[in-house]
């Protein structure tokens, strides 16, 4: 069944109108940010289909994966889908994807720039930022396995100069704060031989996209 509002009335409790079934297609990386503003909200009722993080190392698969979940969501029932996506390395595709398929996503070329307020960030983008490494709390949680085994810095220290040699420092963009995060950021800029700046950015962007959602 389709979630539904209650509404008080001298009766009692009555059942209004069933809300649309909304459906979010997002990139797993964003799972957590996300149920953190549903929980917080009340918008657990929004379905959440997540695509597995690693597909940015692969970006042109996106667009047709996404299209997949947009089809399993309408099978599944789904009134309303919401693709809670930045273009991400895709070139355009996945816009054009989503034109398609006639379902809007999340504005932005990547999630950096959405948690930090796409207007913000591209105050910013071609100046300082353009020689900035950008850590969001996913890839703090992740920075070991996506970054420093990922790209083969355990196994070869060279590779760290041909791979961040025109950066000048990592940038942390905080959704929510954590001590421990903020360690783990500033670790990592270390090992990465890189100035440290962080900036608590929140969730930017994202909570007015879902809270549009929500309103569908």
């Amino acid at each position: 069944m389709h979630p539904a509002d209650d509404t008080l009335t001298e009766d009692g409790w009555t059942t209004a109108v069933e809300r649309p079934r909304v459906t979010l297609i997002a990139c797993g990386a964003l799972a957590r940010e996300i149920l953190a503003l549903q929980r917080a909200n009340g918008w657990e009722w929004m379905a959440l289909a997540c695509l597995p993080a690693k597909l940015h190392n692969t970006p042109e698969l996106i667009p047709d994966a996404v299209r997949g979940k947009i089809h399993e969501a309408r099978a599944e029932g789904a009134s309303a889908i919401y693709v809670v996506y930045a273009d991400c390395g895709t070139g355009g595709l996945l816009d054009r994807v989503c034109e398609e398929e006639g379902v809007p996503r999340i504005a932005g070329p990547h999630c950096y720039s959405f948690f930090a307020g796409n207007d913000a960030f591209a105050a910013t983008a071609e100046g300082e930022d353009m020689t900035a490494f950008f850590l969001t709390d996913f890839l703090v949680r992740q920075f070991d396995t996506l970054i420093w085994k990922g790209f083969g810095l355990d196994r070869r220290a060279d590779m760290r100069d041909m791979l961040f040699g025109h950066y000048t420092k990592v940038v942390y963009l905080v959704q929510a704060p954590d001590p421990e995060l903020d360690a783990r950021a500033e670790e990592a800029a270390a090992r990465l031989g890189l100035a440290y700046e962080r900036r608590e950015t929140g969730y930017g962007d994202l909570t007015e996209f879902l809270a549009e959602a929500a309103r569908a």
